[in-house]
């Protein structure tokens, strides 16, 4: 060493050449650190030095720390390490005693996890390491470079034997799973488990114990020890026997212990009792096996040689073998569990497939009985294979089969097999139970209980002294009874002349339960014979009524599609047979058809006169009548009523279907002779020629109606043919209708007001309220052109309460304080009992007084349901609603209608005064003026307002007021106009 610096050092400023071979020489981490001090001390004149640093430890767990010295670092030195640590570019410098400096020093940090911390007294008088030369820096350098390849290497060398730890653990557990699942006997293979954990760690005393919480036992299944005797495997220590086992003491904890036995006993409190638990181990390791929150034993191993023999890590290893231990230990005993369940299932399978073969046998057996018995075999031969089958259950060479008659009291053996006396009893004969009455048979019909065995000990169960035998005496015997609903019905017997055949109780019990179904097959052949017999009976009786259900199926399906008054096909026949024709005209187009719809004219008059009675008789000979106009594929139908269909198939043109209607009309033209009376009818036909348009039997039959009622309109007792014109004629109607619903919905309709007025000076005395309807397309319509529809489809009613109701609202705007307003009521509204109220709500609910509002109703209402038009007038008038009886003169006029019903007015019809004219001498001359006359002198007579309708010319109005009409309406006063324009008041009309 050369001279000291002022820092310390010697002379030379290099670290001299032996440090570095020394250092970088191979050594231990400690080696390393000694020599690190020893050159501290030398060059930097340190003392007390120490040297700290880290390595690796187990997977997964923090570096340990290493020292130099191995003497513990005092607290002191601790916190100064960290702080270091914390700061590694400068050191850490305590003052400690006069002339010194304690300092901490991290030598490198080219690894931090690799640094080394230098603790040493520094000399007060040299300058703190920071403060150093360059050789202290070199010097750091220097040796951080060593430690971090020392410590790399040492942690290498760790991991290297880490993993050699571990893949001995992995190939110990594989070992412990395969000798689990080895063929070895447990003792055998506990002891091949001890040498693997031999392998693992010192177990020379090693030892395995099972815990039964149930028992609350110990049970040693493996136990080797250099000093303690051995222990049975077999043998169960109660744990109040070894209480103060430390075994004992694992397993209740559930947790490990670890040194030497004395002092865990010393802290579990247990007594040493050396010639129950062995001697005392300087080092001993127990842990417990554990299964879910269960502890199911433990493993220990102990030494009595070396103290601190096992470690945390032992520990550790211990346990996680310990686990395998007890799975391979429940899996082997699960393993023998199963073995022993399993011979115990192969056991009772084997006893469960021979009786099930068995009851496949007998089952079998029963089968073939129930078959015999539903087959077509005649008894004899039933019986003889019914004793094969039993012959292949027990030993039946012998076999009978006797049935008791109750009645009679006599045996019959319908079947008898016996090797020494075949044939000596007849199938057919009935013997007298008293010939028989020491027969062991019938002492088992008697008592209706079986007997087996020898002979003579069957006589004396049964309690017959002597057997009276048919035939040779058996050795051995076995009987059985065939009860039915608690009567025996008889017996089957089998017996044996061989003395080693011997019946047992199972051949007892398989015939009494083959005689029951024997029983059965007989039974069922019996009741299949009556069966059969009652089956032929049934049959003939079925055929019968199968004849009959069809003659009634057949008399259905007629009256289903013929009429049953006339005969003739009826509508539904007559529709199928339309689509018929429908269908084939749209296969060949050139197919042809025509339909003839009519009805007979007048019909109702003539059934309401000479009655229904006469009237269906009429109606037979009108369907007669037509059949004899067609030919033999055509149809003649009727279709209800007085309406009648015929159907000409194959039609050539519309000359043939017309030639047809003419022989209708003629055939019905000739009188009908009925009780020596002649009436007369007549028919107006209408016809509907195939076309392609048709597509259903409803729409010819709706145009052949179309027709038909064309033909009535022009005259009746004539034929119309439907054609384009009628199709859209029809079409129209169609869409008339559609649109008088519409307009309802709409409230199209409107009231148009025509003024009556006093003849002598035009004064207006009130208005009647004429119907109008503005339509949207064709303008405003009269009632022409669309009442008669309204009235047909029924929406007339509708019309009519929406005219009543905008009259009403426009009483006020015609300018009259004293005038009225008459409304046309159709007679259909007269069939309602609540006419009345409803008119007297309506004037209500406008607030008009009834005087201001006079209904118009015609002579046709008078003659429907007379009794409820009166009531209705009645409550009218009562209420100061008059009523006006209006066109009187054109129908069916009668005095008493007038003096019956409470009219206040009479309304002459305008066709009786457009006939008016003024003669030379100044009085009507026509046939009208005298009607007018004496209807003038009729309303005096009664007190009866007269208003003539239609007047238009000065002439009739100045004729009527000469002959004494005062009031009057028509075009010469004015047309009906609409409300707004009548305005304010006019007295006049000019």
């Amino acid at each position: 060493m050369g001279e000291r610096s002022e820092f310390g050092a010697g002379i030379g400023a290099q670290p001299e050449t032996d440090f570095v071979s020394a250092l970088f020489a191979p050594g231990s981490l400690g080696e390393i650190a000694a020599l690190v001090a020893r050159e501290a001390q030398q060059r930097f004149g340190c003392r007390a030095v120490r040297l700290v640093w880290s390595v690796a430890a187990a997977a997964g767990e923090p570096r340990s720390r290493c020292h130099w010295p191995a003497a513990p670092l005092s607290r002191a030195e601790a916190a100064m390490v960290e702080a270091a640590l914390a700061r590694p570019e400068a050191p850490i410098a305590e003052r400690a005693q006069a002339g010194w400096w304690q300092i901490a020093h991290v030598l490198g940090t080219r690894r931090a996890d690799a640094s080394v911390v230098l603790i040493a007294d520094w000399p007060q008088a040299e300058r703190v390491p920071e403060a150093a030369p360059g050789d202290w820096r070199e010097f750091r350098t220097l040796v951080a470079a060593r430690f971090a390849s020392a410590v790399e290497l040492a942690d290498q060398r760790r991991a290297i034997e880490h993993l050699d730890k571990t893949a001995r653990l992995q190939s110990a557990l594989y070992e412990i799973a395969d000798l689990a699942s080895s063929e070895l006997e447990m003792p055998e293979m506990l002891r091949r488990v001890h040498a693997v954990v031999g392998e693992l760690m010192y177990a020379r005393n090693f030892f395995i114990a099972l815990y039964d919480a149930q028992r609350d036992a110990v049970r040693f299944s493996y136990f080797a020890d250099e000093k303690a005797a051995a222990v049975d495997p077999d043998e169960e220590f109660p744990a109040q026997r070894i209480r103060d086992s430390l075994t004992l003491a694992v397993i209740r904890h559930g947790r490990p212990a670890m040194g030497p036995s004395s002092r865990l006993r010393a802290e579990l409190g247990l007594d040493a009792d050396p010639e129950l638990y062995g001697p005392e181990s300087v080092d001993w390791l127990g842990v417990p096996m554990v299964s879910g929150s269960e502890v199911r034993g433990a493993v220990v191993v102990q030494s009595y040689d070396r103290p601190g023999r096992y470690n945390e890590e032992d520990r550790a290893l211990l346990a996680f073998v310990a686990q395998h231990i007890l799975t391979a230990l429940v899996r082997r005993q699960a393993r023998g569990e199963l073995e022993r369940r399993v011979e115990e299932r192969t056991h009772a399978l084997t006893v469960e497939v021979g009786e099930r073969k068995r009851g496949e046998k007998l089952q079998a057996a029963l089968y073939a009985i129930a078959d015999l018995a539903s087959s077509q075999l005649d008894m004899g031969e039933m019986l003889r294979r019914i004793h094969a089958v039993v012959d292949e259950l027990m030993y039946a060479r012998n076999f009978f089969i006797v049935l008791h008659n109750v009645q009679r009291d006599t045996l019959r053996f319908i079947y008898f097999a016996d090797e020494r006396d075949p044939g000596i009893v007849d199938p057919d004969a009935e013997i007298p139970a008293e010939q028989m009455r020491n027969s062991v048979t019938l002492a088992v019909i008697r008592q209706g209980r079986s007997a087996m065995g020898p002979m003579p000990q069957v006589l004396e169960l049964v309690g017959v002294p002597t057997e009276r035998s048919m035939g040779s005496a058996a050795e051995d015997w076995l009987g059985v009874p065939m009860i039915a609903d608690g009567e025996v019905q008889g017996a089957v017997v089998v017996q044996s002349y061989d003395r080693s055949v011997h019946y047992s109780e199972e051949d007892r019990a398989l015939l009494a339960y083959v005689a029951q179904h024997i029983l059965t097959a007989l039974a069922r052949k019996q009741a299949q014979a009556e069966l059969e017999r009652r089956v032929e009976d049934r049959t003939r009786e079925l055929r019968d009524q199968i004849g009959e259900r069809e003659r009634a199926e057949q008399r259905l399906m007629y009256e289903t599609l013929h009429d049953s008054l006339t005969g003739l096909p009826n509508r539904n026949f007559l529709y199928d047979a339309l689509e018929r024709l429908l269908a084939r005209m749209r296969r060949d187009p050139a197919q042809h058809f025509a339909v003839l719809f009519l009805d007979l004219d007048r019909f109702k008059v003539i059934n309401d006169s000479v009655g229904h009675l006469i009237g269906d008789r009429i109606l037979k000979e009108a369907g007669a009548r037509l059949a004899t106009c067609v030919r033999a594929p055509d149809v003649v139908a009727r279709l209800g009523g007085d309406e009648f269909a015929l159907l000409l198939e194959d039609t050539h043109g519309p000359e043939d279907a017309v030639h047809v209607a003419q022989r209708v009309i003629d055939a019905l033209s000739e009188p009908i002779r009925i009780d020596g009376k002649e009436l007369f009818s007549s028919a107006s036909v209408g016809i509907a020629l195939s076309h392609e348009r048709y597509t259903s039997a409803e729409q010819l039959l709706r145009d052949a109606d179309v027709a038909m009622y064309r033909a009535k309109a022009h005259g009746r007792q004539r034929f119309e043919i439907f054609d384009e014109r009628l199709h859209f004629e029809a079409l129209r109607l169609l869409d008339l209708e559609s649109d008088l619903r519409r307009a309802i919905q709409r409230s199209e309709f409107e009231p148009h007001f025509q003024p009556i007025v006093r003849l002598r000076d035009r004064h207006v005395l009130g208005y009647e309220a004429l119907l109008r309807w503005r339509h949207p397309q064709r303008g405003l319509l009269l009632p022409g052109d669309f009442l008669a529809v309204a009235e047909e489809n029924g929406s007339v009613e509708q019309i009519d309460w929406q005219m009543f109701d905008k009259t009403c609202a426009q009483v006020r705007s015609l300018g009259m304080n004293r005038g009225y307003v008459c409304l046309n009521v159709s007679p259909r509204h007269f069939r309602s009992p609540a006419l009345a109220q409803q008119i007297l709500d309506l004037l209500a609910s406008h607030r008009l007084a009834p005087h201001r509002v006079r209904l118009e109703m015609t002579e046709g209402a008078l003659l429907d349901n007379p009794d409820q038009v009166l009531a209705t007038l009645d409550v009218l008038r009562d209420a100061g609603v008059l009523v006006a009886l209006d066109d009187f003169g054109t129908g069916y006029s009668s005095l008493s209608y007038l003096h019956r019903f409470p009219l206040h007015t009479l309304k002459i019809d305008r066709s009786f005064i457009s006939a008016l004219e003024l003669g030379s001498d100044g009085g009507g001359s026509s046939g009208s003026a005298a009607v007018v006359r004496a209807v003038l002198a009729l309303a005096r007579t009664l007190h009866m307002e007269v208003v003539a309708e239609g007047i238009e010319t000065s002439e009739q109005c100045d004729y009527l007021r000469e002959i004494g009409c005062k009031r009057g309406q028509g075009f010469l006063f004015s047309r009906a106009r609409p409300a707004s324009e009548w305005g304010a008041a006019q007295p006049r009309l000019h």
